[in-house]
């Protein structure tokens, strides 16, 4: 084996795009690790660990095995979700280095969105043939706030997750699914949201609680402490709620501590098999944060963790968002993704203000370019809508096509 170098980011760059796809039939792999995986064998952390160390020599192994890989578990299709984005509190109690979504009562971008607004917003998403209803509200900002308090009472709520609640039953009632990202519920929260959410999402960022320390990204943030995601994720296990999960790459973590995130997904899914996708969500510093002078994740540091967590998961769905790649997300799909997450035709990326979604026409024409037909799906994947409640489960059904994926007459 190659010496293993101690890698966060700074390794040359990988140009994708100059990668063909390999054949299933013809693939040859120079590490013997690497072609037990493609054989069968489970990756194991020592795995992981070789092949990114061999791959800062040469990537093509690595990312023909991702290749290989996706195309055997989930062949040429490439999916989204057609969403609205809700924007429904986003004061937070934790602060932290690279957040731009979190406001303060009385600034300007500070949303409390009124139930007459999500109806009104519910209506215009149904009119550009949305599917999803993406809710989003800071960490329990009832908590750090009497503001926030006091406009869910008036509201008519006792807190945030009995106000997504009904939000989200709205929703349900103008024919969109909901999907919920409220950090670290409760378990009885996460029960009261799955009656009326087809899927929930919480990123587990990073299983490393050095971020956590002073002067780390996480250093103000108590809810990103590790142990504390990885409960609500584990209890959501317990309740078979179908949820996405995923890691920020680039905001400090070393090579090993990203490969540990995926273990981390990896070993939760394995105990409760509810993990529906891994997101993959490369770090873009923002003006008016603290770390707005830090650089960006690395493209060639983020394509081999995203081929990482392929080789890691091999049946996994896999994400990477568009927009924070909007030069180059089309290369992507040669590290192993099949999804490309929420794309909204009517309201912007609230988290990531400075990154506006791709046009669907020019994600369909990159994918078809690409070799891949690009299909609309639900906030749950098909092989997990048997998690989800059974009256939600018939609310999808007049939408849905032979693969459990939305008809195309439908979001066109």
């Amino acid at each position: 084996m190659r010496a293993r170098r101690h890698i966060g980011g700074g390794d040359a760059k990988i140009n994708t795009a100059s990668q063909r796809e390999p054949s299933l039939s013809k693939l040859v792999l120079s590490s013997e690790s690497l072609n037990g995986i493609l054989d069968g064998k489970r990756a194991s952390r020592d795995d992981l660990l070789q092949a990114y160390a061999e791959s800062l020599d040469d990537p093509r192994d690595l990312l023909g095995l991702a290749q290989t890989l996706r195309e055997k578990n989930k062949g040429r299709t490439i999916t989204f979700s057609k969403k609205a984005f809700f924007n429904a509190i986003n004061m937070c109690r934790d602060t932290c280095s690279y957040c731009t979504y979190r406001a303060e009562p009385g600034d300007a971008k500070a949303s409390m969105m009124p139930v007459s607004r999500v109806r009104e917003l519910l209506q215009m998403a149904k009119r550009y043939r949305c599917v999803e209803a993406l809710f989003v509200t800071g960490e329990r900002p009832e908590e750090r706030y009497p503001q926030v308090r006091s406009w869910l009472l008036r509201e008519g709520f006792s807190g945030t997750a009995e106000y997504l609640a009904c939000c989200s039953q709205l929703a349900l009632d103008e024919g969109l699914f909901p999907h919920t990202n409220a950090g670290n519920l409760h378990a009885d929260e996460l029960h009261l949201l799955k009656g009326t959410n087809v899927s929930l999402g919480l990123m587990l960022e990073s299983s490393s609680a050095r971020l956590a320390e002073r002067g780390m990204p996480h250093h103000q943030a108590p809810s990103k402490v590790p142990a504390a995601r990885l409960e609500v994720l584990e209890n959501a296990g317990r309740l078979r709620i179908p949820m996405t999960t995923g890691i920020l790459v680039g905001i400090g973590e070393t090579s090993e501590e990203m490969i540990d995130s995926i273990l981390a997904m990896r070993s939760l899914h394995e105990r409760y098999g509810h993990i529906q996708e891994i997101i993959l969500q490369n770090f873009q510093p923002e003006p008016g944060t603290a770390m707005g002078r830090r650089p960006g994740a690395q493209a060639a540091y983020f394509t081999r963790a995203v081929a990482l967590a392929r080789i890691a998961m091999p049946d996994m769905n896999i994400q990477v968002p568009p927009n924070l790649s909007p030069d180059s997300y089309q290369d992507f799909l040669l590290a192993g993704i099949n999804d490309w997450g929420g794309i909204s035709p009517i309201t912007p990326d609230f988290v990531n203000p400075e990154f506006p979604w791709p046009q669907l026409a020019r994600v369909d024409g990159l994918s078809r370019a690409a070799g891949f037909e690009l299909k609309c799906r639900f906030p749950v994947y098909p092989e997990f809508a048997q998690m989800v409640p059974q009256d939600l489960r018939e609310r999808m059904l007049p939408m849905q096509d032979d693969c459990g994926l939305v008809r195309e007459d439908y979001w066109r």
